[in-house]
């Protein structure tokens, strides 16, 4: 079961993990409503190094992003939820739009994405290349989204 760490204290400990020898992998994401699209993507994420943090956008970022009525959950129980997986070790929550800053602080081994984005097309590219970060694009389970399930629920 993984723990939900402070923003101030990751980097830090991301040192101390590479420092013993171990890899770090980072993904982001609001993860508002879990659903298997998720589950699938974590695990895949976690494939690729010792330890998977997941970056967690904090429900002001959600409201931003998504807009009015967004997040579903709030923060603190979207982190709980994605630690109780076990190819979670790491949540953290952060506020700002994108997690740039936070990756540039931390500097994993490997970042990974969603497929619907190409190395030309990433926002967080900078960073990748500066820090010679390794990235993963995950394909998506096909028709598995928070918007589907909100939409479905609404219509029905």
């Amino acid at each position: 079961m993984g723990q939900v760490i402070s923003r101030k204290s990751v980097a830090d400990f991301v040192e101390k993990l590479h420092k013993a020898g171990k890899t770090v992998v980072v993904t982001n994401g609001c993860f508002d409503i879990l659903h298997v699209g998720h589950v699938r993507y974590l695990q895949k994420s976690k494939s690729f190094a010792d330890y998977l943090f997941v970056l967690l956008n904090s429900d002001s970022s959600v409201r931003r992003i998504k807009g009015e009525g967004r997040p579903v959950n709030n923060e603190n129980d979207r982190a709980e939820i994605l630690s109780a997986l076990s190819c979670v070790d790491f949540v953290v929550i952060f506020d700002e739009d994108s997690p740039a800053e936070l990756i540039d602080e931390m500097k994993p081994d490997v970042y990974t994405k969603g497929a619907d984005y190409t190395m030309e097309t990433l926002p967080e590219r900078d960073i990748m290349i500066k820090n010679n970060i390794k990235v993963e694009f995950i394909d998506f389970v096909e028709g598995k989204s928070t918007t589907n399930i909100i939409n479905k629920i609404e219509n029905s």
